[in-house]
């Protein structure tokens, strides 16, 4: 039976134009020996929504992930005193909140929340984890955990066969990879809160100590305390307050998987999520300013920028290669806070702060040093997992009104 117009228009309902950035915080400890996890979701929540002009008794949607002690938003919702009539707490690990962007701009056009408030916040670092270099214990519910646990498989070594899989199929070079880092490195020395600020060459990269061949110290990502905020309204609330218009044009997600075992570790969720994206946001790559690409390893981003479609499978190491990242040098500039290589990577979930530092591009408040000039339109990209198996992939592009 042929749908209705009705049905028709449900369809193809869109969040283009329909929810806008009013507000982001980064909090800028980076060790938080003194601060409590809720303590730390409270501060950036009052951070981003001070940035809004608005107050938590605005709120009434809320957005956290699995790094939200207790029960998430139900605990968060008390210690912050908020009254909701909408909550989500989608967990796809690092790309969980490119997502809540995306599922906040949806419930705001579905009219279930005006003014979402969506909170990250770790202590990591604080509690000496060692993110990525140790195995992780099998979770109950992960059907595929308890057979790879016996092999001992850590974060770090799976995205490195990700690395060295890609280079012998493609030429990749371990050269290639640490302009990444270089570019980042570029970026942090004009950001007062990363953690590493000092500017970095490829030779340094790659005499870095080898932490899981073919992938180096330099080639990982910092492991941080702190978070971040971002508060989604709906536009007419957006007009009404004194910060640059930022609108949600579109937004892509989308698993990979193991499928069966039949892996290949070239490629990246972002093969679904980002043609989603530009679909819906009815937008080029020409277009694109700006690029916020999520960072846990140099390798991350240049599989990333391949299957977002800035450059054909296995062309990835030229095009990041010689400055071609870095802002004001290069023609693809990204992470200009200094990113997850440099700046901070709270609760293995940075996928917000590249929400934050696409903002900062959009309005124009970059540190003048990396503002990437005339920048309307931005891109973010999550990455939640093991990249080239199990993961999650988020895909967000906005624009300056």
């Amino acid at each position: 039976m042929r749908a209705t117009n009705d049905e028709e228009g449900e369809a193809q309902m869109t969040i283009k134009g329909k929810a806008c950035i009013a507000g982001i915080y980064e909090h800028p400890t980076r060790k938080a020996d003194d601060k409590s996890l809720a303590q730390l979701h409270a501060e950036v929540a009052k951070g981003a929504l001070a940035d809004a002009g608005l107050t938590k008794d605005d709120v009434d949607g809320y957005f956290c992930a699995g790094d939200a002690p207790g029960l998430g938003p139900l605990s968060m919702a008390d210690y912050m005193g908020l009254k909701l009539r909408h909550m989500d707490t989608t967990e796809t690990g690092g790309s969980s909140y490119v997502i809540h962007v995306a599922h906040a701009a949806e419930a705001i056009a579905l009219g279930k929340c005006d003014v979402a408030l969506i909170t990250l916040a770790g202590r990591p670092r604080a509690e000496g984890m060692a993110t990525g270099t140790v195995p992780r214990a099998p979770v109950a519910a992960s059907p595929d955990a308890p057979f790879e646990y016996p092999f001992g498989p850590t974060v770090a070594n799976q995205y490195g066969m990700a690395a060295m899989r890609h280079m012998h199929q493609y030429g990749t070079t371990s050269a290639q990879l640490a302009w990444i880092k270089v570019a980042a490195s570029q970026h942090a020395q004009h950001n007062p809160h990363a953690l590493l600020r000092e500017v970095v060459t490829v030779e340094e990269v790659i005499n870095s100590p080898m932490i899981a061949d073919p992938l180096h110290r330099l080639d990982c990502c910092v492991i941080t305390d702190g978070g971040g905020a971002i508060v989604v309204v709906k536009p007419e609330i957006a007009r009404g307050l004194k910060r640059p218009l930022v609108k949600v044009l579109g937004a892509g997600e989308a698993p990979k998987h193991q499928m069966g075992g039949k892996i290949d570790l070239t490629y990246s969720g972002a093969v679904w999520s980002g043609p989603a994206a530009f679909a819906e946001a009815g937008v080029t790559h020409a277009d694109i300013k700006y690029v916020s690409i999520y960072d846990s390893f140099t390798i991350t981003v240049l599989i990333t920028l391949e299957d977002l479609g800035f450059c054909a499978k296995g062309q990835g190491g030229k095009l990041v290669a010689d400055g071609n990242l870095i802002s004001g040098v290069g023609r693809l500039p990204f992470n200009t806070d200094g990113g997850g290589l440099c700046n901070n990577h709270p609760a293995n979930r940075g996928g917000l702060t590249k929400v934050v530092e696409a903002v900062r591009q959009l309005r124009g408040e970059a540190h003048p040093k990396v503002q990437v000039k005339s920048c309307d339109v931005a891109l973010a990209h999550g990455t939640g997992g093991s990249l080239g198996t199990r993961h999650g992939s988020a895909t967000l592009i906005m624009g300056r009104e």
